[in-house]
């Protein structure tokens, strides 16, 4: 268990992150290639990724050097996900080769000690190392990660617009309450289901603020960084629901006509949704039931025009970034 606890400054200071944090999606993707759980909600990105480390000549890379400095396991170096790359792949890889040498070797000796350590992980004390490293990282990152960029984006949003009518509703503490169900709101401390092997942990703010950072590729349990004395940030999981068929929203799914989108009743929904609605939101703008609403919601998710996350009891609909480029490209209805 992580329990993390907020003074009124830290309630204050707590926000969400605006864009998917590139370098922490980078180490949870690569989590997610050393582990089955989860895997249906991954499906089409776990076909691609393997395809394109094949075509890019990263298939001896990830074995022979990701996937021993990112462990699915206990610990891995803090120094591979910068607090400041949130949004800013750049930024976080400049951070990387800035980092000093006494801090990689330390964060190195603990990775060894905690699960083992590559041979050559003390290596990256060297700057050349280090931008060798890096150039590595943004050709997975451009392989793997940014065709998925849009898809994570459209998720991070429609999460920050679920997050924010809870903090309408309820304040900060509000949106806290509302992150479940592997994070739990028990004021002043919101606790946390941490890995089964990483011992109890209390992490204090003092004054800092918390940047909640929901990931599109972490599975499970939120993760936070090992080092107390860093910036607080708090990954945790997108909820990842199946479709009625069983494969997940969004992946792999094949190219609908717009036609379906004919009429008024989705017109107008896809209208609603772009400020972000309830399945009853919809119903009530467009005047039908809300089994109507509900298809129409269907029809327009199934097309890549909306997603849907829960909240709560009821779910929430947001545009997706084509979804948001149709309004804008459609005429103004009569």
């Amino acid at each position: 268990m992580l329990r993390i606890h907020f003074s009124h400054t830290d309630l204050a200071k707590t926000r969400i992150a605006a864009a998917p944090d590139p370098l922490w999606e980078v180490a949870a993707s690569m989590h997610r290639l050393q582990s089955r759980r989860g895997r249906w909600a991954y499906a089409g990105w776990y076909r691609m990724a393997r395809q394109q480390m094949r075509e890019r000549g990263l298939g001896r890379v990830l074995p022979s050097v990701f996937l021993p400095l990112y462990p699915r396991a206990a610990y891995f170096p803090d120094f591979l996900t910068p607090a400041d790359a949130v949004g800013d792949l750049d930024a976080g890889l400049e951070s990387i080769l800035a980092t000093p040498p006494r801090r990689i070797l330390k964060e190195v000796t603990i990775l060894d000690r905690t699960v083992g350590a590559p041979a050559w992980a003390g290596q990256l004390a060297r700057l050349e190392a280090r931008k060798e490293f890096v150039g590595m990282l943004r050709a997975y990152h451009d392989a793997v990660i940014a065709p998925y960029e849009e898809q994570a984006q459209a998720r991070i949003e429609a999460e920050r617009a679920a997050r924010a009518r809870g903090l309408l509703d309820g304040g900060v503490e509000g949106m806290l309450s509302g992150l479940g169900p592997m994070l739990r709101w028990r004021p002043p401390v919101l606790e946390a289901v941490y890995p089964r092997q990483v011992e109890d942990r209390d992490l204090y703010l003092n004054g800092r603020g918390l940047t909640l950072a929901p990931s599109y590729f972490n599975w499970g349990e939120p993760v936070t960084f090992a080092d107390p004395e860093m910036p607080p940030v708090l990954w945790y999981s997108l909820l990842h629901e199946p479709s009625a068929s069983g494969a997940p929203r969004g992946v792999d799914a094949p190219e609908k006509s717009l036609s379906t989108l004919l009429g008024r009743a989705r017109a107008v929904a896809l209208l609603t949704v772009s400020t972000g609605a309830t399945t009853g939101e919809i119903a009530r703008a467009a005047g039908v039931s809300a089994s109507s609403a509900s298809r129409h919601a269907t029809v327009l998710r199934d097309a890549g025009l909306i997603t849907t996350i829960r909240n709560g009891p009821t779910v929430l609909h947001t545009l997706t970034p084509a979804g948001a480029s149709l309004l804008r490209a459609a005429s103004p209805m009569e």
